[in-house]
């Protein structure tokens, strides 16, 4: 598919979905007035990130006190299943990502509710169910329809059926899924961002996400070199925040 029928196509696919007319307008302005906001503070983030990067593992040791991650052989099958329908599944959407960091981030909290934005073929709401089910918990995610792709119905594909009974998805933006979801729930052991990788987009959910954050609660966010958000929103909030390297990219950590 070329990119002026993708782009086409992502436009009908709105124009089909009132509910969605709010974040098309916002990707307009995204894309237009405010598109040299998306690299904001990049350079200085990346250095920043970079001196204080450590592994997914040394991260783990150091915020959780979990020196056993036995996580990859406890679930083996269940991430061997994934990982072949993930071949399977016809569209290309995101892969895996700090897996190891979301699963101990709910097991060293207890959790029993956590949210998360981006879902794709579902890799961190598997690792965030594994850990909630254990207590009977429950995942609210947020993960807008994938409108240029015909992809809608594989969204969450990797996630087993016997894990969707404690998984609640909304489709739509941030800006509409988050009040939806904070109305069903209003506090939460582990938040993880990873959608809206705009300057603008990130500064908005951060606080949102970390105001229903409880205290000793765990807030991750991917792709944190893409602009300065992550960490001007930390210095801004006294937030003494973990970075970890993760496959070239960096995941910023903390505990609330």
């Amino acid at each position: 598919m070329n990119e002026i029928t993708r782009i086409l196509k992502t436009l009908f696919g709105y124009l089909k979905r009132p509910d969605l007319y709010p974040e098309l307008g916002r990707k307009i302005l995204k894309n237009t007035i405010n598109r040299k906001n998306a690299f904001k503070g990049k350079e200085k983030t990346y250095s920043w990130a970079s001196s204080k990067a450590v592994s997914q593992h040394e991260a783990i040791s150091l915020l959780f006190g979990i020196e056993n991650t036995s996580f990859r052989d406890d679930f083996k099958a269940i991430l061997n299943d994934a990982a072949q329908k993930e071949q399977e599944c016809p569209i290309k959407m995101g892969g895996p990502g700090a897996l190891e960091l979301i699963y101990y981030a709910c097991e060293f909290t207890k959790a029993t509710n956590a949210v998360e934005t981006g879902v794709a073929y579902g890799w961190s709401s598997l690792a965030s169910l594994l850990s909630l089910k254990k207590r009977n918990g429950t995942l609210y995610s947020s993960d807008m329809p994938y409108l240029g792709q015909n992809g809608d119905q594989y969204v969450g594909y990797i996630v087993p059926e016997t894990l969707k009974n404690i998984w609640k998805l909304f489709r739509f933006a941030d800006k509409e899924s988050l009040p939806k979801i904070f109305s069903e729930n209003s506090v939460f052991d582990v938040v993880h961002y990873d959608s809206d990788k705009s300057y603008n987009g990130r500064v908005w959910a951060y606080h949102e996400l970390y105001h229903h954050l409880r205290s000793g609660g765990v807030f991750i966010s991917d792709d944190i070199g893409d602009n300065s958000a992550y960490q001007d929103f930390c210095e801004k909030n006294n937030i003494q925040s973990t970075v970890v390297k993760f496959e070239g990219k960096f995941v910023g950590v903390f505990v609330k």
